[in-house]
C-alpha cells in the first residue's frame, strides 16, 4: 500500500530502491509504535534497538514473498535450517541498513510535516471511492490491517522522512548517453572466427596419477570434500491408497448403496438448443419489435439458421446458426431454461425475455436420461466403499499412531504393533536427496529436527500427502564434515587424469596456434563462423568468450590465441571485428536505464556501508 505513496519518487530505478529499502519496515517498523519490548534485542544500532518482535514480523513477510515467488520449492529450501538462518540474517542486515537511514535523516535534520503526512494519505489511492478520498474507507482500511491512526501517520512519518534522504542519493545518478551507447555497441559486435578443438579424451587413458599425487589434492582441497549431514531412519507408515486394496467389499453391499443411492446413477435429459438474441438495449419497445420482426422471418419459412446469422446480436452463436449447447433442467437463466424444456423437439419459441433481452429459443436435439445399471455402475461402487472403509480404518489407525508414538517415544515397536504395520527403515540420505516418497518439506523437517536427531525420539506424526502419514525415529546419523579419502579417491584420480590430459591437449594446441601465427598450416580442419554474436549457445562458451576477449586483429591480419575447454583445448582465430548494427533508441534506452539501477544500487550500498563503518552495531545474545 505505501509504495503508492511516492511524493517526489521518479523512474524505475527510485522504485526498486525504495521498495528494498522500506518493504520491511512497513510491515514490521510499526510494531515499535504498538507496543515495547522488553526481551534481548536483535541488534543495537549507536543505541537504538532493533527488537526481535520487528525481526520476526519481517521474516515472516520475507517467507512470505518467497513462498509467491518459488512456491512448492521454496517448501523444499525451508527444511534446510542452514538455508533460513541466512534469510533470517539477511532480513537483520537489512533492518539495521534502515535504521542507519533513519538516524543518518535525523542527524541531517530531514523533518516531514504534518500537513506532508496529510497530503500523502489524501492521495493514497487505496484511500480513494470513485476518484476521491474516502475517510470511512480510509478507517476501514486501517482496521482491517490492524493499524492505530496515530500509529499509521508515525509509520508515515518515518518512512517519508526516510525517503528524502534515498530519494536524494538515488536522484542524484545518472549516465551519459554516451555510455548507453558505447555498451549498445560492444554488445551487439560481432566477430569472425575461425576455430579448431583437440579434445583431450584420448589422452586421459594416457594419463597416470599416483596415490601421492591423488592424497596431495585431497589434502590440499578439503573442502570440496564436505560432507553434507545424513541421516537413517526408522518409520511407520499409513496410508489409505494401500488399505483400500485390501479391504473387501460383497456384492451385497454394493447392491445396497445402489439401492440407497439411485439418484447418483441417474443421468438428467440434456437439449441441445439455439437461439436468436435481441440484446437489451433499454429501449424495450424496439427490442421487441426486432424480436417480432425475427419471429415474422420465421413464419415467412426463412430458416432458424439464416435469421440467427442475420438478426442475433449473440454474434459467436450466430455464426453457428443460433447453436449454442447441450443444457439439463436448471442449468440456463428461468425464462430460458422453461421455455427450452416445454418445446417438442425441433420446434421454436415466442418471445422470451431474460435478464439478457429477448430470446427465440429452438429445441434442435436431445439426450435422453435414464438409469445406469447395476452391473455397469458396480466397478465404481465397489472402489468408492473399498476407499470409504480404507477411510474409516485408515483414521482409527492414524489417532493410534500418533498416541502410540507420544507415549512411548523412544521405539517405534509398540506404535507398529498397535496399528499392525511393520516397521521400514531408509538408507542415509542427505537433505538433498530425500527418497522419492518422502521428499516434503515436513518431512525434512523432521527427519533433521532436534526431537529425533539430538533427542532420540519418534516425530510427530508427519503428512505425507493426503490420507498418506509416517512416523520416523533415528537409525544412523552422520554429522556434516570431509569425507575420507577412500571415498573421494576414485573421482580425485580420474580429475587429475583429465587435468593431465587437458595439459597434452594444450601443448598440441599450442603447437598448431605456433604452426598458424608463421602461415603455416595444420592437418586439422578449422570451424569457420561469420558473424559471430556475443551471446550465443550454438558456439562453445569458452570460444565465445576468449573470441570477444581478444584484440581486434591488425588490417589484414589475424588475432590468434588458445582456450581452455572443459574436455581439452581450442586454437582460436579472429579474423574480423564487425561493427553492431540494428541499434534502436529503445536499446539504448533499457541499457541507459540499467546503468542507472546498478549504478543507484552501487551509490545506496556504499553509503550504507559508510553508515556501517561509523555506526556502533551490536548482535546481543540472548541467554
Amino acid at each position: 500500500m505505501l509504495e503508492k505513496i511516492r511524493e517526489g519518487s521518479q523512474g524505475i530505478i527510485a522504485k526498486s530502491i525504495l521498495v528494498l529499502v522500506i518493504l520491511s519496515f512497513a510491515f514490521a517498523g510499526v510494531s515499535s509504535y504498538l507496543g515495547s519490548n522488553t526481551g534481548t534485542p536483535a541488534a543495537i544500532v549507536n543505541g537504538d534497538e532493533i527488537t526481535n518482535e520487528q525481526l520476526e514480523q519481517s521474516l515472516q513477510n520475507e517467507v512470505g514473498r518467497l513462498q509467491q515467488q518459488f512456491g512448492e520449492m521454496f517448501d523444499a529450501l525451508s527444511a534446510d535450517e542452514s538455508y533460513m538462518a541466512g534469510i533470517r540474517k539477511d532480513v537483520l542486515e537489512r533492518l539495521v541498513a534502515e535504521k542507519l537511514v533513519d538516524q543518518a535523516a535525523a542527524e541531517l535534520g530531514l523533518r516531514v510535516s504534518d500537513e506532508q503526512i496529510k497530503q500523502a494519505i489524501v492521495n493514497e489511492p487505496a484511500f480513494h471511492t470513485d476518484g476521491q478520498f474516502d475517510n470511512e474507507r480510509y478507517l476501514a482500511v486501517l482496521r482491517q490491517l490492524g493499524y492505530q491512526t496515530a500509529a499509521f501517520r508515525n509509520m508515515m512519518r518515518v518512512d517519508m522522512t526516510r525517503r528524502q534522504l534515498v530519494m536524494a542519493l538515488v536522484g542524484s545518478e545518472f549516465v551519459l548517453p554516451g555510455e548507453a551507447n558505447e555498451l549498445a555497441e560492444l554488445q551487439g559486435q560481432t566477430r569472425d572466427i575461425r576455430y579448431l578443438t583437440v579434445d583431450a579424451t584420448p589422452f586421459v587413458a594416457e594419463a597416470n596419477v599416483s596415490d601421492e599425487e591423488a592424497n596431495e589434492y585431497y589434502e590440499a582441497n578439503l573442502v570440496r570434500f564436505s560432507s553434507p549431514e545424513m541421516v537413517s531412519l526408522e518409520y511407520v507408515e499409513l496410508n489409505a491408497a494401500d488399505m483400500a486394496n485390501t479391504e473387501a467389499v460383497s456384492d451385497e453391499e454394493a447392491r445396497t448403496f445402489y439401492d440407497e443411492n439411485q439418484q447418483q446413477y441417474r443421468t438428467a435429459e440434456k437439449r441441445l438448443a439455439a437461439h436468436i438474441l435481441i440484446n437489451d438495449s433499454g429501449d424495450e419497445d424496439a427490442d421487441r419489435a426486432r424480436g417480432e420482426a425475427a419471429l415474422a422471418k420465421l413464419a415467412a419459412g426463412e430458416s432458424f439458421e439464416a435469421v440467427a446469422k442475420s438478426d442475433s446480436d449473440d454474434q459467436f452463436s450466430a455464426e453457428q446458426g443460433g447453436e449454442l449447447d447441450w443444457f439439463e433442467p436448471g442449468v440456463m437463466e428461468g425464462e430460458f431454461d422453461t421455455a427450452l424444456f416445454a418445446l417438442e423437439k425441433g420446434a421454436t419459441s415466442d418471445l422470451v425475455k431474460t435478464s439478457f433481452g429477448y430470446h427465440i429459443v429452438k429445441f434442435v436435439d436431445v439426450q435422453e436420461g435414464g438409469v445406469q445399471s447395476f452391473e455397469d455402475a458396480k466397478a465404481e461402487i465397489l472402489a468408492e466403499l473399498q476407499e470409504k472403509k480404507a477411510l474409516d480404518v485408515f483414521f482409527g489407525l492414524q489417532s493410534q499412531l500418533a498416541d502410540t508414538s507420544y507415549e512411548i517415544p523412544d521405539t517405534l515397536a509398540e506404535t507398529s504393533e498397535a496399528v499392525n504395520v511393520p516397521v521400514k527403515t531408509t538408507e542415509l540420505f542427505s537433505r538433498n536427496n530425500v527418497p522419492a516418497p518422502f521428499n516434503t518439506a515436513d518431512f525434512i523437517r523432521a527427519a533433521f529436527s532436534e526431537q529425533v536427531i539430538s533427542d532420540g525420539m519418534n516425530s510427530d506424526v508427519v503428512e505425507l500427502g493426503p490420507n498418506h502419514v509416517v512416523v520416523v525415529r533415528l537409525k544412523e546419523h552422520k554429522a556434516a564434515g570431509t569425507m575420507d579419502f577412500a571415498e573421494v579417491k576414485d573421482g580425485i584420480v580420474a580429475r587429475l587424469k583429465q587435468d593431465k590430459a587437458n595439459q597434452v591437449a594444450k601443448v598440441k594446441a599450442t603447437e598448431f596456434m605456433v604452426a598458424l601465427k608463421d602461415g603455416g598450416s595444420v592437418d586439422v580442419e578449422l570451424t569457420t563462423v561469420t558473424a559471430l554474436p556475443r551471446f550465443t549457445q550454438e558456439t562453445d562458451p569458452a570460444i565465445v568468450d576468449k573470441a570477444f576477449k581478444m584484440p581486434k586483429p591488425a588490417d589484414g591480419g589475424v588475432s590468434i590465441d588458445t582456450a581452455e575447454l572443459a574436455q581439452g583445448y581450442a586454437v582460436v582465430l579472429v579474423d574480423a571485428v564487425n561493427a553492431a548494427t540494428g541499434i534502436t533508441d529503445e536499446l539504448v534506452a533499457g541499457l541507459k536505464q540499467r546503468l542507472e539501477s546498478q549504478y543507484s544500487q552501487a551509490d545506496y550500498l556504499s553509503v550504507i556501508g559508510a553508515l556501517k563503518a561509523k555506526a556502533t552495531v551490536e548482535y546481543p545474545v540472548a541467554e
